[in-house]
């Protein structure tokens, strides 16, 4: 869900803090990402900021804002049954991650020939396993990639004594594997928990690529064709994975679909937020982050009812064909249609919602959006810095070049681990990841309703700081207080949810205008880190268990502290150069009223 935005050409400058930046790009789930993913899920201007900056409409150009706000409606019965339409794909943009049920681990241990073992799913628990087997501190209580030298063979599946053995330890020939509901059994990946983990790194790896290719669709051949490919394409390459032969092609098809169909969560996102007013973006923001934890939740309860893995992914991907009626069904974007000029199609776009919301628009505001004034040619100042001079002559922007990736990395490192680790929490691996997942909702509506009551720092290092000391506690809490651990585990996740939707808002407050869209860009690539990373903490819990956990805990402490040195930006103007954004905190960058 995370990191992934489309290039919109229809978007309008960047507005004060507060109000909802008119960056309409979204993140993909995660990815997530994607990515849930993400932090940038909460865009959006904050209404009642917007109310006190607008100032005089007479000196401002009428845009597609002003019509939202004073005649069409911010969020009206259009708005609503939009946000209803594209939720569906929301949820299905979730199905990309099903990898953490289709690869699961499994419990394994060797074969042993010797004792009659023939197949991959003989008894697991034979009364003579530890004859055969050295015993484990872990849950199976013997070793899973071991077993003892033979001495002789004549053993049975009834009777194999300990004298056919030796106290020579061997590594295992073949497996015996707890069950059968994933890849690891179909391709006798036991004892490569590395290479099984690679799923879920691929995954996070094709919503990095999936970058050009949905920003290029969506900017050539608009918004409801770059969300209808994309969709199409998370089904079709899911469907395909599903008929997988060998682990190298399952791995390959989870490349391939989320490089083509991580779109999926950035198209919806723009179409849900792109005709939404300013006061309610942050809400809708949050609304579409939420869809996509519910689309986590309900992966989860049909892997839960469905574990053949191979039906599983059939049953996930199948229904999201559906989608490909929005082409029919759906508006196009009408920022997408002015910017490409298509005029007649827009103006008939805007009649439509008006109708719907029983609203009229003017004909001086009609005329206003079919006829929008020339760009400005901005002459070129040789002293003007480059992004890179200015970098580096700015010790502010330079400290934050350095801070904002790190906040970035940490959020989608704990995020997305949190997620992939919930299902090793105890043998209900199903209903921990759907609460796992569910106690997002929450943490995405509590950021919102704080944002602008107590300011960005304290949710944003509050958030960090109270999933770090939940995580670092979950490490040392015994193993058989279950549901402690469980509750302790979910309030972290609860607090690096309230921090995925603020991020966004508060990185994108910190830099000024003219370098604002890449360096956010550069932010989000570089917390790719830490969604392609997340997979593979699991594997370090055969080392100790608590290994991720203090991970998490650690570099949530780290983020939790970096936040502190910035400025707050609640009830400050956006800025638009750098040297407003180097103001940022002083007196002089607070709003008047």
């Amino acid at each position: 869900m995370e990191g992934e935005r489309e290039n919109s050409k229809a978007d309008g400058p960047a507005p004060e803090n507060g109000d909802a930046p008119n960056i309409t790009e979204a993140p993909s789930a995660h990815s997530s990402a994607d990515e849930p993913s993400a932090p940038e899920a909460a865009a959006g201007r904050k209404g009642s900021q917007f109310e006190q900056r607008k100032g005089s409409v007479s000196d401002k150009p009428i845009d597609l804002d002003y019509v939202l706000v004073n005649e069409i409606g911010q969020f009206g019965r259009y708005q609503m049954f939009n946000l209803l339409l594209v939720s569906v794909p929301i949820i299905m943009s979730a199905f990309m991650s099903e990898y953490i049920f289709s690869a699961a681990a499994i419990p394994h241990r060797c074969r042993i020939p010797e004792c009659g073992e023939t197949t991959k799913l003989e008894t697991f628990h034979p009364e003579w396993v530890l004859h055969a087997i050295p015993p484990a501190d872990n849950n199976n209580g013997f070793a899973s990639c071991a077993r003892y030298t033979s001495v002789f063979n004549n053993g049975s599946l009834d009777y194999c004594p300990a004298y056919l053995f030796s106290n020579n330890e061997q590594e295992c020939d073949n497996f015996v594997y707890a069950r059968d509901n994933s890849c690891v059994y179909d391709f006798d990946l036991g004892c490569q928990d590395w290479l099984r983990a690679l799923a879920g790194t691929l995954n996070s790896v094709g919503t990095l690529l999936v970058l050009p290719i949905a920003g290029y669709i969506s900017d050539t051949f608009g918004r409801r064709v770059a969300l209808v490919i994309s969709v199409v394409n998370l089904a079709l390459f899911g469907i395909i994975r599903a008929f997988s032969v060998n682990y190298p092609m399952y791995l390959a098809f989870q490349l391939l679909q989320t490089t083509f169909g991580a779109g999926t969560f950035s198209s919806s996102y723009i179409f849900a937020t792109e005709f939404v007013g300013p006061k309610y973006r942050v809400l809708t923001s949050a609304t579409c982050t939420s869809m996509f934890a519910t689309g986590q939740v309900i992966m989860g309860l049909v892997a839960w009812a469905i574990q053949p893995w191979r039906y599983m992914i059939l049953a996930l991907h199948i229904p999201c064909f559906i989608i490909i009626a929005y082409y029919w069904i759906l508006q196009e974007s009408v920022r997408w249609l002015l910017s490409q000029k298509k005029f007649d199609q827009a103006k008939d776009v805007l009649q439509r919602v008006a109708r719907r919301n029983r609203k009229q628009i003017s004909e001086k505001s009609m005329h206003a959006l079919m006829n929008p004034p020339e760009p400005v040619k901005v002459v070129e100042d040789g002293d003007e810095p480059n992004l890179f001079q200015a970098i580096f002559r700015s010790g502010v922007l330079l400290r934050r070049v350095c801070t904002t990736p790190i906040w970035w990395i940490t959020t989608t490192f704990v995020y997305y681990g949190l997620s992939i680790n919930a299902t090793s929490l105890s043998d209900s691996m199903y209903l921990n990841y759907i609460l796992t997942c569910a106690i997002e909702i929450p943490g995405f509506y509590t950021a919102v309703l704080i944002l602008d009551r107590i300011g960005r720092k304290p949710t944003l290092s509050g958030g960090y700081l109270f999933s770090a000391a939940c995580n670092i506690a979950f490490a040392f809490i015994p193993s058989d207080l279950s549901t402690l651990r469980l509750v302790v585990y979910l309030m972290g996740k609860f607090g690096i949810s309230m921090v995925f939707t603020s991020l966004y808002l508060y990185t994108s407050e910190l830099y000024p205008t003219q370098y604002r869209h890449r360096l956010l860009a550069f932010s989000s690539m570089v917390g790719r880190i830490g969604s392609i990373t997340a997979p593979l903490t699991p594997v370090l819990m055969d080392y100790w268990e608590g290994i991720p956990s203090v991970m998490f805990g650690a570099m949530g402490i780290l983020s939790g502290i970096l936040v502190l040195t910035q400025p707050e930006t609640l009830g400050t103007k956006m800025p638009d150069t750098l040297a407003e954004a180097e103001a940022l905190g002083k007196p002089e960058s607070k709003i008047k009223t």
